[in-house]
């Protein structure tokens, strides 16, 4: 009896005790919300296929004007580095020799005329008395060879007139072509001319220019095989166009046109000549500048424009935070090589209505809970990329 007695204080302090440690658990801190982050659905679109490369300047003509004929360099008639017209007179030549040798040319017309004058009435006369036989066969054969030796005389005397007037043109040293004459080679006084054509000066057309560059074999190969397989349409002739950018930095304003593509692969770099040629009407651009451009090549299709800050690298490759139906964040390892203004264009590795991390990705890890809400691109006139024009479905 008295057993039964102490047993019952016993059993209430110990459900007591149990009581208090169970109100202390449920009085634990509280569970974190899971982060917010600022998401975008990923949308298959077109975009332009882009390459960034380095080219240099080179005039889109370039004449050297050099000293046709042998004299002394009497003076220049151009300002250095200004712009000059085809025919204008650069340099001249003393023409007092060239004069002449003019002189001497005609003279020698002259007397070769006046011989071949001579040699026919000679061969007429021989010609009227050889079939009366007051001349022998030869004296007839000897008189029409003198006519005609004359007569080729006469055609030799008239061509070397004719040069002696074209040398003499040359002493007058002009611009074969519209452009930006260069500095003097040869200094006034000097003889130029004597056993080679003296380098004078040299004339660039630097309206339009062209911008040489190079582009890799295997670059030109993977765009093939993108083309074949429906991903990729590339530019007709005379369609890519290219976009350069100034030393400095600063966009060109004038778009080039791509005009020619190289037939053959230099050995040395494994790469393909390629030249455009761009307009250069207020003569801002100078051959032998180095620029960098944007070749724009054609169209790449179903790809996803993703902003900069979403897209992130270590050692395995580019990859984005995406965040699932279930709201867990899960990794996805994407291609990302080109850039289209300020996003990357994916071109694999992501799946139409991902809703990919773009804001408060330093908040999340993979396999964690995450709240998502769309994104909007916070700088002026900016846009989210899954409203970007240009939006096809994606084929199954």
């Amino acid at each position: 009896m008295k057993s039964s007695v102490l047993c019952t204080p016993l059993l209430c302090l110990s459900l007591l005790a149990l009581n208090a440690c169970g109100k202390g658990k449920e009085q634990g801190p509280p569970q974190m919300p899971p982060p917010e982050v600022g998401v975008i659905k990923a949308q298959p679109q077109n975009s332009p296929l882009t390459r960034d490369l380095v080219g240099r300047l080179s005039a889109y003509r370039s004449a050297d004007v050099r000293a046709r004929v042998p004299g002394v360099l009497l003076k220049r008639a151009y300002d250095e580095g200004t712009d000059v017209k085809k025919g204008q007179l650069l340099f001249q030549i003393d023409p007092a020799p060239l004069k002449a040798a003019l002189a001497a040319s005609s003279a020698a017309l002259a007397q070769a005329q006046a011989t071949y004058t001579n040699n026919k009435i000679t061969a007429k006369r021989v010609r009227e008395l050889a079939p009366k036989g007051y001349v022998s066969k030869s004296d007839l054969d000897n008189a029409l060879a003198a006519e005609r030796s004359a007569a080729a005389a006469v055609q030799a005397a008239q061509a070397n007139l004719q040069t002696a007037r074209i040398n003499l043109g040359y002493a007058n040293v002009t611009s074969p072509i519209d452009g930006r004459a260069g500095q003097q080679q040869v200094t006034e006084g000097a003889l130029v001319g004597n056993g080679d054509a003296t380098l004078l000066t040299t004339v660039d057309q630097i309206d339009p220019l062209y911008v040489n560059f190079t582009m890799s074999v295997a670059a030109m190969e993977r765009m093939r095989r993108e083309q074949n397989s429906g991903n990729v349409t590339l530019a007709g002739p005379d369609k890519a166009s290219v976009q350069i950018t100034l030393p400095d930095g600063s966009a060109y304003a004038e778009a080039g046109t791509l005009d020619f593509s190289d037939a053959s692969v230099n050995p040395a770099t494994g790469s393909v000549n390629l030249r455009a040629t761009i307009p250069n009407p207020k003569h801002s651009l100078l051959p032998g500048m180095y620029v960098t451009l944007k070749a724009n090549l054609g169209q790449q299709h179903k790809v996803f424009l993703i902003p900069q800050a979403a897209v992130q690298r270590d050692t395995v490759g580019a990859f984005v935070m995406t965040v699932a139906a279930d709201g867990k964040v899960a990794r996805k390892d994407i291609t990302a090589t080109d850039m289209a203004g300020s996003n990357w264009v994916v071109t694999d590795g992501l799946a139409a209505g991902d809703q990919v991390v773009v804001s408060g990705i330093q908040n999340v890890k993979a396999g964690e809970p995450a709240k998502a809400s769309p994104w909007h691109d916070a700088t002026p006139g900016g846009s989210s990329p899954a409203k970007a024009p240009g939006k096809v479905p994606r084929g199954k």
